[in-house]
């Protein structure tokens, strides 16, 4: 199978989120939360025309996913899509020309059918992704206290999966944060941990799984190398850098790596 669907993570972390969903007829961008200068920069290192997004979507209405997004949209005139819920929980996101769908919801967006599914965060009504076209198949979760039951179906065997993997929680629990933040972020309604990852890891990755992404690691509470020696053996890959901030199987078919902060990744 010739790869029809393409990541490019351009932000990744508690300081802003961006991505690129590069499809077959444009690209949609999931979330804004950097500057449109930092955006475009970003995008111009990994090779992505910023031209053909032809779609946005919004997770959800944190802060660091959205607050990019007017400055943006001063530049761009195609759909936004979120839930109603999201375009709620801040005032200029209800002044924008949203177009309102369900978490539940089927769309078909530059060459691709997205299908949206319910998350799990302290907001009105968040929600990820799975990006499908020609075979090829893309999972997006992230900024979520648990994998919910659609969220398990629609991640299933994707072939490059994006997944939250936030803190390390022995690193929280004895972090400097205070204790309603430690309870927040590790609550249902907080971010996935590593353990929690790694324990869902071997029910979504399959034969035809090539790529898993940590997604939305804390700068505070985790480490790349942490987060990869926790789910690498979950799906019995081994490090594959001296750091241990890569790993793959003994058969290479698959491979994981981390987002960054700062740094954009391009998976193809």
């Amino acid at each position: 199978m010739t790869p029809e669907i393409h990541l490019h993570v351009l932000a990744s972390g508690s300081k802003g989120n961006a991505a690129v969903i590069e499809g077959p007829e444009g690209n949609i961008l999931v979330d804004c939360g950097i500057s449109r200068r930092e955006l475009m920069r970003r995008a111009t290192e990994v090779g992505v025309d910023m031209d053909r997004v032809h779609a946005v979507l919004v997770t959800h209405e944190h802060s660091d996913h959205v607050s990019g997004l007017s400055v943006f949209c001063n530049h761009y005139d195609g759909p936004l899509y979120a839930t109603a819920g999201t375009v709620a929980g801040r005032s200029y996101l209800a002044e924008m020309p949203f177009t309102l769908v369900d978490h539940s919801q089927d769309l078909e967006l530059c060459g691709m059918h997205v299908r949206c599914f319910p998350t799990s965060h302290d907001v009105n009504d968040p929600m990820g992704f799975r990006f499908e076209t020609g075979g090829d198949a893309l999972g997006w979760c992230t900024d979520t206290g648990y994998v919910t039951d659609e969220a398990m179906e629609a991640l299933y065997g994707c072939r490059i999966l994006g997944l939250e993997s936030n803190h390390d929680e022995r690193m929280l629990a004895s972090g400097p944060y205070p204790a309603f933040l430690k309870t927040r972020i590790r609550g249902e309604a907080g971010h996935l941990s590593n353990d929690q990852t790694a324990s869902i890891l071997p029910f979504l990755v399959t034969s035809d799984t090539e790529t898993v992404v940590a997604l939305h690691l804390s700068q505070e509470n985790n480490r790349p190398s942490v987060c990869m020696r926790t789910i690498a053996p979950a799906v019995c890959a081994e490090a594959a850098n001296d750091g241990f901030t890569e790993a793959r199987t003994s058969d290479g078919l698959l491979s994981l790596c981390v987002a960054a902060q700062d740094r954009p990744l391009t998976i193809w």
